[in-house]
């Protein structure tokens, strides 16, 4: 049987440099959150209460910080502060495609809760992520420009398209590495990228700056996604406060699976066309999947692929100053990687 990686202390690294980040955007967080709570109303008070289930229960708010961190890395002393609004919407757009995920997905749990769609059910779900999207709307025509509301309509778009491509490729176990990256640019990295861009349009910068925190937010996000993956086939529960082998079990073909069953033999590639794509599992399967995915080193491999991802955003950093700003999120690219260890 293969060993588990323990994630020890780096990952509480990562979380220190959330922590941190909140502290440096205290004060836009809440703002950010008190629109958030604004907006959840509604004369409808099972959307209210199906919203409020999601949003208000303890998530990072990293996409938001993100839009509230290059905002104030860029902002001179006359730039409004629109990025407060636009920073709201980031967060009701990623909270409409977790609604639809778990729908999608049949996700009996998320952060550590039951799931929208297992309390209340799937068509109610889908319809409030509907309204979560439709509130981001608002909050884009009423903060922002025709530039911005492009953007975040765009991205929109492609974080549909990326989930259409993954259910189009649903247990494809022959699925290549191009597709996979254009299926989690789709449903992770584009909003990341998204929420830098936007904060840094609602100030003064120039465009070749804005262009920058794009492809640090993009390829930041593809870097956290890839990291994701590996941790399901390689971590402590306790650390992650999720089960191991949640993607497997649910037949999910992550990066590492791709890899693995590229490499596999005859009868590994059985073994995996049984589990994955026809989820015909067994109590001892996942130990299995793990001892190959070890065996052919798909674990290092898509760290080293995430690695790349993370030093492209680290360098996109470069045109810009010092600060603590800048200081924060090359950390978080960095211990963002060391999750696993």
């Amino acid at each position: 049987m293969s060993q588990v990686v323990q994630l020890n202390n780096t990952r509480k690294d990562f979380i220190f440099y959330i922590r941190q980040l909140h502290k440096l955007c205290e004060k836009d967080l809440s703002l950010i959150n008190s629109l958030i709570i604004d907006k959840l109303d509604s004369d409808v008070p099972l959307v209210q209460e199906i919203a409020s289930h999601l949003i208000l229960s303890g998530g990072k708010r990293l996409r938001p910080l993100l839009t509230s961190c290059c905002f104030q890395m860029c902002k001179d002393n006359n730039n409004e502060r629109k990025h407060i609004g636009l920073a709201a919407a980031v967060e009701f757009i990623h909270a409409a495609t977790l609604l639809h995920d778990d729908v999608i997905d049949k996700s009996k749990n998320r952060r550590g809760s039951l799931s929208a769609n297992e309390v209340w059910g799937n068509n109610t779900s889908v319809l409030v992520g509907d309204f979560l999207f439709s509130r981001a709307f608002q909050l884009m025509a009423k903060y922002g420009n025709i530039s911005v509301l492009k953007i975040l309509s765009d991205t929109s778009v492609v974080i549909s398209e990326g989930e259409i491509l993954e259910i189009q490729n649903d247990k494809d176990l022959t699925i290549n590495e191009d597709i996979y990256f254009k299926v989690i640019n789709g449903k992770t990295a584009s909003l990341f990228g998204a929420s830098c861009q936007v904060g840094a349009m609602c100030t003064k910068i120039n465009q070749e700056k804005i262009n920058a925190l794009k492809s640090f937010g993009t390829n930041f996000g593809m870097s956290f996604q890839l990291i994701d993956d590996a941790i399901d086939y390689s971590s402590s529960t306790t650390m992650l406060g999720k089960n191991v082998g949640d993607d497997f079990r649910e037949g999910k073909v992550t990066l590492p699976i791709i890899l693995a069953y590229l490499r596999s033999n005859d009868y590994e590639k059985e073994f995996w066309k049984k589990t994955i794509r026809h989820l015909d599992q067994n109590k001892d399967d996942l130990s299995k999947a793990i001892e190959i995915v070890n065996k052919y080193k798909c674990i290092e491999d898509t760290i080293e692929r995430a690695k790349h991802f993370a030093n492209v955003a680290k360098d996109s950093l470069g045109i810009f100053n010092e600060s603590e700003y800048k200081e924060i999120l090359t950390n978080l690219v960095n211990t963002g990687l060391t999750r696993l260890n």
